[in-house]
């Protein structure tokens, strides 16, 4: 297969964008991306488009993207895959390129969660990426649903919830100098910890907020980078995982095996490893999401993901910076765009012009984890070919 680089990225700030809809937001990130293509882009020669999208009130998405983008002439396809659907855009756009199929791809993940109610947002979404039998009709919507493994991770490891406050402070801190970020302030750990219980062990500072948002990448081949750019960012390795969906069905509440096949999967395919990883976005849809995934990840060993957030190892700073962007918790939340604009950061933090910038990056990761814990998506990306 041929190499495959991100070429160009972009996106809008995440917020409640209660005056904009996928219509707007959608061709406001692919035109930031356009911007920011060192050589500069015709949008005729992009020749494929991968549409990252959960679900919006706005109408046909891929058509909507096509209309918007004024991409009439491409093949669009819309990808779905709960929380994973923006890392698995990237992932379907960079076979196709490394294929040989095109060589010039755009991905774009976007979603606008603040359509309706915070409360009704959580039922209607849970319809999409739950088990309709058994999750549902027991209300485990997105909170209880994590709940679930991060209870029986506190019971299991030595990790408290002080921890997981830790991991809140850390991210908020980490938004504050990120202009995209919607929750841009710091917060103490007291603060995390005195905060009302949303569903234990979660207090409201574990919880990421509801988000709208798009992000996009042009994803180009080896043959042609020297057209777009002369600091390409490479796409190493890619991956996704699944495990089975009702939680009576799982095996151990403490881990996620999608996360561990998708990552293995990611790390084989870009001849690297978790250790030679400098900074990464992992998905803390929940504090203490974060932390089981430093584990799933191969960041450190079963039950030792606490020692990596007491000795400030993943805080920007630290040996293994996760999340500078202020991550899910601070940054948001739009599910579809989230895998997608985690790509962005990367592709900035690897070009040295992150706003919170990780000194000396060279390999980064990005991880998703969605549904009720049933897929996972990884990208491994570089500023060196390999």
């Amino acid at each position: 297969m041929r190499r495959v680089a991100i070429a160009g990225a972009g996106m809008t700030p995440f917020a409640e964008h209660f005056g904009l809809g996928i219509k707007e937001l959608v061709p406001m990130a692919v035109s930031e991306m356009a911007a920011h293509v060192d050589k500069g882009l015709d949008r005729a020669d992009i020749e494929a488009a991968w549409f990252g999208e959960l679900t919006t009130t706005d109408g046909f998405p891929s058509g909507i993207l096509a209309d918007t983008c004024g991409l009439l002439d491409i093949p669009v396809t819309r990808v779905e895959n709960a929380c994973a659907t923006g890392n698995d855009a990237v992932r379907n756009a960079t076979y196709a390129v490394a294929s040989g199929a095109v060589d010039v791809a755009l991905v774009v993940g976007a979603d606008k969660v603040r359509e309706s109610s915070a409360r009704g947002t959580f039922w209607e979404w849970a319809g999409l990426t739950r088990d309709m039998a058994w999750d549902y009709p027991l209300g485990l919507i997105a909170p209880a649903n994590f709940a679930l493994h991060v209870a029986r991770y506190l019971h299991e490891s030595p990790a408290t919830r002080e921890h997981l406050a830790m991991v809140a402070v850390k991210n908020h801190k980490h938004a504050v100098p990120n202009p995209k970020a919607q929750l841009r302030y710091e917060i103490t750990l007291q603060q995390a910890l005195d905060a009302p219980i949303v569903v234990a062990p979660f207090g409201l500072y574990d919880c990421t907020p509801q988000s709208d948002g798009a992000a996009a990448l042009l994803l180009v081949a080896e043959d042609v980078v020297d057209r777009y750019t002369d600091r390409p960012v490479w796409v190493r390795g890619v991956g996704l995982g699944l495990d089975r969906v009702m939680h009576q069905h799982k095996k151990d509440m403490t881990t996620f095996p999608p996360t561990v096949k998708a990552s293995r999967a990611a790390y084989a395919m870009a001849g690297l490893g978790p250790e030679d990883i400098d900074v990464a976005e992992v998905h803390d849809c929940f504090t203490g999401v974060e932390l089981i995934s430093y584990e799933d990840l191969g960041f450190v060993e079963r039950f030792e993901a606490y020692t990596l957030i007491e000795n400030g190892t993943t805080a920007v700073g630290g040996s293994k910076p996760v999340n500078p962007s202020g991550g899910l918790k601070a940054k948001g939340h739009p599910p579809g765009a989230t895998g997608v604009a985690q790509c962005v950061e990367l592709f900035e933090q690897l070009r040295g012009q992150a706003a919170n910038q990780v000194d000396g990056a060279r390999n980064a990761l990005a991880h998703n984890i969605g549904g009720p814990t049933a897929v996972s998506a990884v990208t491994v990306l570089s500023s060196e070919k390999g």
